[in-house]
């Protein structure tokens, strides 16, 4: 091999070399899920979408890539009520980049200086925005003002994350919380709530338990007073019955003693015996005075036969 032949071979390895290195200058992979912003001398030139892309090297770079995709942020900050209460909150923010088209990614990439620029003014945007809605508002209306808190913000910020390319997805009060003092007195607030409700709701059932046993009561009193009041009746009816049926058989009696040629005074007199022989054996101790001279039966009999003699006086002649 000559020299011609040799100097040949080197320049042509030594241009392979070159259009190799070139090539592997010119080329670029982005990631899926970012774009890549291209510059030319400073200037914005053109974006480079996912996968393997070619540049012009010493002429085009690679200024920033910018992700597309959802990203989060976590903030603790401090507001201050309408009655001087400080809240603590803890956020979560949940935001993206509007779309990938090219005007929106440029925004993006020229915006702000740099990404921490965006987090710090994104920051204090939504710390502005809760702080102002919450100086409005009295402590014991915070904690239910969530959902309108979260509103209000996601309100004031669309239209300036829009104009940076971004876009608010979600916003979260994950924690609201009071000083020390104010929660305390809250807890004992609430503690003497539920007491007073516990105590509404005992006087309640008390109440309902005494009406009960009063209305139980009442209805015992009438039931038992029917009752007695049936009983009585049916005692008196008894009665009335007994001694019905006993002057019937007291009749009978002395109709058959007369036909039989007999006074019924006789039914008198044994009846009053009888009347003693059942007080005697009845009585359980207690003393009985008779008076059993003939001058005693025969007064005993006068005044037997005047209780006979004396409704035959009273009859109509």
């Amino acid at each position: 091999m000559d020299a011609a032949q040799l100097f040949f071979f080197f320049a042509l390895a030594a241009s392979g070399l070159v259009c190799f290195a070139v090539i592997a200058r010119s080329l670029r992979s982005v990631q899926q899920g970012t774009v890549a912003v291209v510059t030319a001398f400073g200037k914005y030139r053109r974006l480079l979408y996912p996968g393997l892309n070619f540049i012009v090297p010493g002429y085009e770079k690679i200024y920033r890539t910018v992700s597309v995709q959802n990203r989060s942020l976590e903030l603790t900050f401090q507001a201050i009520t309408a009655d001087q209460a400080n809240v603590y909150f803890k956020a979560m923010l949940l935001y993206s980049v509007l779309d990938q088209q090219e005007q929106t990614v440029h925004a993006v990439a020229f915006k702000f200086i740099d990404e921490g620029s965006f987090i710090q003014t994104l920051v204090r945007t939504v710390e502005g925005a809760v702080r102002s809605y919450v100086a409005t508002r009295k402590q014991a209306d915070i904690l239910a003002l969530r959902g309108e808190i979260v509103a209000s913000v996601k309100g004031h910020l669309d239209a300036s994350l829009s104009s940076w390319g971004y876009h608010l997805l979600d916003m979260q009060m994950n924690d609201v919380v009071f000083d020390g003092p104010v929660m305390e007195s809250m807890a004992k607030v609430v503690a003497s709530q539920n007491l007073l409700a516990a105590a509404e709701n005992e006087g309640r059932a008390l109440l309902i338990t005494r009406t009960r046993s009063a209305e139980a009561e009442g209805n015992a009193i009438r039931i038992a007073a029917e009752a007695d009041k049936t009983a009585q009746k049916l005692r008196g009816e008894g009665i009335a019955l007994f001694r019905e049926e006993a002057a019937r058989g007291i009749s009978i009696a002395a109709r058959e003693m007369e036909s039989a040629g007999l006074s019924s005074s006789l039914i008198l007199f044994q009846m009053w015996t009888e009347a003693i022989k059942h007080m005697a054996e009845k009585g359980q101790g207690n003393v009985m005075f008779l008076d059993g001279s003939s001058t005693g039966f025969e007064r005993t009999m006068q005044q037997m036969a005047a209780l006979q003699i004396a409704p035959q006086r009273t009859k109509p002649e």
